[in-house]
């Protein structure tokens, strides 16, 4: 089997995952497939997800962008733009070794925070703060989701679905924009994540007759379990792959 083909077959798998997951809770798909993704072909990243990441939330706007917190989106753009500079930054002056460790490690932040569910108060300066943090893990890693979800944990389902679905829309638009920008955006990483739309549609359509029915604690509990599994794993494999001889 050629490496193309294994990062179709097992990032699309990864991706229909993160799918269902997003599109029950609204976030997840990064958090779930960026670390498959880099895994496999760390060359594609965080291009392909972010192409991924643009196109998921259409759908969800599609039903629900009445309820978009607009106010609350204004200040998570605002502090996402210096953001998304410096985690372009990161891009540019960091290795592909040393990028796949900082996106494990910024996963492996991602599921304790999720994981403990914590309380944050949500106002301009809290949801700002997000977005800058957004900013930086979303570009450098193609996973921005839980800070801002951390921020609106609290909003009900239609509101928090609805307002991260457009800050994931516009985050990933300005996300890909960046990078063509500074040039780390070859047209591998694009037509990859062209292809991996086709899971990435398929993993929509099963969360909505699955969200009813599952156990959000449950589901939770496990999705977070795999990302934290894969990015040990991304951790180990850059670390055994430098300890190689070239």
């Amino acid at each position: 089997m050629t490496d193309a083909a294994l990062v179709l077959i097992v990032g699309g798998l990864a991706v229909f995952v993160g799918a269902v997951v997003q599109g029950g809770v609204g976030f997840g798909l990064g958090l779930v497939a960026a670390p498959v993704l880099t895994m496999l072909d760390p060359g594609l990243m965080p291009g392909a997800i972010q192409v991924v990441n643009m196109t998921l939330p259409l759908f969800t706007l599609a039903a629900e962008w009445r309820r978009v917190d607009w106010r609350g989106l204004g200040f998570a753009v605002l502090g996402r733009i210096p953001g998304s500079v410096l985690g372009a930054l990161i891009v540019v002056y960091i290795s592909v070794y040393s990028r796949g460790v900082f996106v494990a490690v910024m996963v492996l932040i991602a599921v304790a925070l999720t994981a403990r569910a914590l309380s944050v108060p949500r106002n301009g300066v809290t949801i700002t703060s997000a977005g800058f943090v957004s900013g930086v893990t979303g570009t450098a890693t193609g996973i921005g989701g839980p800070p801002i979800a951390l921020v609106y944990q609290t909003a009900k389902g239609p509101q928090i679905r609805a307002t991260l679905a457009m800050f994931f829309f516009l985050s990933a638009a300005q996300s890909l924009a960046i990078l063509a920008f500074v040039d780390e955006l070859p047209a591998q990483a694009l037509v990859t994540g062209a292809v991996l739309i086709v899971p990435m549609v398929l993993g929509f359509l099963v969360s909505g007759p699955l969200r009813r029915y599952l156990d959000g604690g449950k589901v939770r509990v496990a999705v977070l379990a795999v990302a934290a599994a894969s990015a040990v794993a991304l951790i180990v494999q850059n670390v055994v792959a430098r300890m190689l001889p070239m």
